[in-house]
């Protein structure tokens, strides 16, 4: 076996290589960039290398740099992670002349399936079943609207040398087309180096249906049967399950056996996924093939037993698969959702900052239950990467119990600081068609009306309780010796009627209450509303709160220093501010006359000039964050005034790209005469 590793990755997933190779007594090696000093994988590996500044291109994604750290510290084998240099054909064959082993396939074996075109064709041989396409090296626009025609709409546009649902646009109609490769062809060279792409029929209704494989040097390979995938968004998994619900025995053989000819076809080695698209009837198509190690992983070991990263470890060092076929089998149901820094309600754009507080369920005395991270509380996210906060998965005797040991999970799952999908995910998994394992690609989007959180029905509630743990904090402060006493607490010793009114803000809006002791507790009082609250203090952050003779969990911090509060309970989270009562009547409107990066990122192009008139929801500014694109558009017609950043510009979230001065009723009406009249 190794004597010692170098991970070249960050994050949850190098956390998660090294604790494997702790437990098999191998050394690890980190490496780390600027944004990375003090992040947790480099705590928990034995020796971390210096790489470069924060970007990935100046660390991270330099082989050299990555070989070098190798070598210098003495690593026998490389492991990739996934993401980075995973699925890097000429880091795998620089590992080989360097000496190093590259824990993975060949660099034979991934140009085979990097190239999505050429992929297609040896599935093609290998009696791979495929979706209808064109998957040719001709990328002239004229010949690949040629091939849409021929091929027909719904199509899906896919760069042809990556994955992740960058560079993939699904069109309607063939007047979509041009505007759509073009979209794609751009994100596909940002995220790959190369903007080649391949077309495909879009399958109506289907799932996202994936095999693992895992085959070691000498020939042998073995399927860990399936998960379903297919609830994602923009073409990125958001839960993942195995095994998937409703695939029969004889279905997850042929499953398994066209990817088992998938990876021999290219002579694989190592972890691998063959990812196939699954329709209505139960016919199967081959999307692609990952050659790494996946994100959602877990889930098939908690249904296996498999530890997927020590047979990694195991078949890259020479020996054969630790199991055969036969010896495998199916334990349970498991379900894993990913935990990420973005904001749902805000078209999802990634949330960067300082996480201030975090705190995971227990899993150590729970065998069903995993958490995989890499940061903790004082951590940041960093614009730089992935936004992922973590994955948290349960495994159940099945589905149901899986799922609702999932939600436990997630409800036990607390962070303060970059806004989270966390309530999101509970949403998803409440929807009565999860239960029910109507699963599609669609799935997000047939059921958008109910996982789009409107005004949160238990914003009095929270107000109530938050109100009246702010003055019991006091108390319990005072009672441990904290200096000062409060004119609240003067007035109770002196059995006085005792009251304090304070403003809570939430989302801007301010509420204001009045926090009255009694015998019972606290009475809370707004306009409109009253409650009556008790208190009983945890020892951290959680307690239990009375409200109105019901008893309730409930997960608090607070930040004195910026007097906010955060508020976990019934599975929601909510973000209060105590503001002081004159700031209720206080006017903060401001007039907005331009577009506002909603994200740090690099804006990628400027699409109008000084003087131009637009319309309301014309695209204006395109900018790229963690890899994705975001369209801004045009809030009202007008004409741009003021350009301040063009393409390649770094911005900072909050600031001005470019000002549109509003266009005057006077004028709309003209232009809409002369239109008429033309």
């Amino acid at each position: 076996m190794f004597q010692k590793i170098l991970i070249a990755n960050r994050g949850e997933i190098a956390c998660r290589v090294i604790r494997t190779a702790k437990k098999l007594g191998i050394q690890t090696v980190a490496v780390y960039s600027d944004a990375d000093a003090n992040a947790q994988h480099v705590q928990l590996a034995d020796e971390a290398v210096y790489l470069g500044a924060a970007p990935a291109k100046e660390s991270y994604l330099v082989m050299a740099k990555v070989i070098e750290a190798a070598q210098r510290t003495g690593a026998q084998a490389i492991h990739p992670g996934y993401g980075f240099l995973s699925e890097n054909a000429a880091f795998a064959d620089a590992c080989d002349d360097a000496g190093i082993k590259f824990i993975g396939p060949s660099g034979n074996a991934i140009a085979a399936m990097g190239s999505k075109s050429k992929a297609k064709a040896l599935m093609e041989e290998a009696k791979v079943p495929l979706v209808p396409g064109y998957h040719g090296d001709i990328q002239d626009p004229d010949v690949l609207k040629q091939h849409a025609m021929d091929i027909g709409f719904p199509l899906l546009i896919k760069a042809s040398a990556g994955g992740g649902g960058k560079g993939m646009r699904v069109v309607n109609s063939l007047a979509e087309f041009a505007t759509a490769l073009e979209a794609a062809k751009r994100e596909a060279i940002n995220a790959f180096g190369d903007d080649k792409v391949l077309l495909e029929r879009y399958v109506l209704q289907p799932r996202h249906v994936e095999i693992q494989v895992f085959c070691d040097q000498f020939g042998q390979g073995v399927y860990l049967f399936e998960r379903d995938c297919s609830i994602q968004r923009r073409h990125q998994k958001v839960v993942e399950e195995a095994p998937a619900p409703g695939v029969s025995q004889e279905l997850r053989q042929r499953m398994g056996e066209a990817a088992l000819r998938a990876a021999h076809a290219i002579g694989y080695e190592g972890a691998g996924t063959v990812e196939f698209l699954l329709d209505q009837s139960g016919d199967f198509f081959f999307m692609e093939m990952n050659t790494r190690l996946q994100v959602e992983h877990p889930v098939t070991e908690l249904i296996s037993g498999v530890d997927l990263v020590e047979w990694q470890l195991k078949v890259a060092d020479g020996e054969t698969l630790p199991k055969t076929q036969e010896q495998l089998s199916i334990r349970g149901h498991a379900i894993e959702v990913r935990l990420y820094a973005e904001d749902p309600d805000n078209e999802f754009l990634p949330s960067v900052g300082r996480i201030e507080h975090l705190q995971f369920p227990q899993t150590s005395h729970r065998a069903w239950a995993r958490v995989d991270s890499g940061v903790v509380t004082g951590d940041d996210v960093s614009m730089h990467y992935d936004p992922m906060i973590a994955k948290v998965i349960a495994r159940g005797e099945d589905r149901g119990q899986a799922l609702e040991r999932l939600k436990g999970m997630l409800r036990q799952t607390y962070l303060v600081g970059p806004t989270t999908n966390r309530d999101y995910l509970l949403r998803i998994l409440s929807v009565p068609a999860f239960a029910n394992a109507e699963l599609t690609t669609h799935f997000i989007e047939e059921h958008q009306d109910v996982l789009v959180e409107a005004d949160h029905p238990a914003l009095d509630t929270a107000i109530a309780i938050c109100s009246a743990w702010l003055v019991d904090q006091r108390g319990v402060a005072q009672r441990h010796g904290s200096e000062g006493m409060t004119s609240f607490l003067k007035n109770w010793r002196m059995n006085l009627p005792a009251s304090e009114s304070m403003v809570l803000k939430s989302n801007d809006a301010n509420y204001p209450v009045t926090v009255t002791a009694n015998e019972q507790g606290y009475r809370v009082a707004r306009i409109g509303k009253g409650h009556q609250v008790r208190i009983e203090q945890g020892e951290t952050f959680d307690h239990a709160v009375w409200i109105d003779g019901q008893k309730i969990p409930v997960h608090i911090y607070h930040d004195p220093a910026q007097a906010r509060i955060a508020l976990f309970f019934a599975g929601s989270q909510l973000l209060l501010e105590q503001a002081k009562p004159d700031l209720g009547l206080q006017d903060h409107s401001a007039d907005e006359h331009g577009v506002i990066a909603p994200m740090h990122g690099n804006v990628v192009a400027v699409l109008v000039s000084n003087g131009e008139q637009v319309v309301k929801g014309q695209a204006l500014v395109i900018m790229e964050a963690m890899k994705m694109e975001h369209t801004l558009t045009a809030p009202y017609d007008g004409v741009i005034s003021h350009i301040a950043y063009q393409g390649g510009d770094q911005v900072e979230e909050g600031q001005a790209l470019l000002e549109v001065e509003e266009q005057s009723a006077d004028v709309e009406t003209e232009v809409s005469v002369e239109e008429g009249v033309n």
